[in-house]
């Protein structure tokens, strides 16, 4: 059961901006599970969730990935150094790099673990993001340029 749970709160936090642990219980109470606060917030800590900025500015409850030390800069690293240009098309992104560092900068963008993205599909200097919907692509291009420096 717990590992049920667990799932579908990782599904509800990627589907809709939650802000609070009630308003978690309360999707969850929707879902046929039967919960309490205590179980919300021990789910909440064994999941490493944590909260973000969402769309309307406020906070929302996300994932929170680990990454060995020092990984997570050189990501970003690569990223800004490989970085030339974005492009949406619906809920694609196509991002271009610099000559040779499509993969590179296609595993950053993985590495991120981005809930919007589905995807990343890298050639030598162009990478194909799918991302689940148009508005998430606009979510997607923001961070990016947020990470660049734009």
């Amino acid at each position: 059961m717990k590992t049920q749970r667990h799932a579908r709160i990782i599904d509800l936090i990627s589907r809709y901006e939650i802000e609070t642990q009630e308003e978690l219980a309360s999707y969850l109470m929707k879902e046929g599970f039967d919960v309490t606060q205590a179980t919300i917030s021990r789910d909440i800590r064994q999941l490493k969730l944590t909260k973000i900025t969402g769309r309307n500015g406020r906070p929302k409850y996300t994932l929170m990935y680990e990454e060995p030390a020092g990984m997570n800069e050189k990501y970003l690293r690569v990223l800004r150094d490989g970085f030339v240009s974005m492009e949406m098309a619906q809920n694609i992104l196509v991002v271009k790099t610099v000559s040779g560092m499509a993969m590179a900068v296609a595993a950053s963008i993985d590495s991120m673990h981005w809930s919007e993205v589905a995807g990343c599909i890298a050639g030598d200097d162009t990478i194909m993001c799918a991302v689940r919907s148009v508005e998430e692509t606009i979510q997607v291009m923001g961070k990016i340029r947020k990470i660049i420096g734009e």
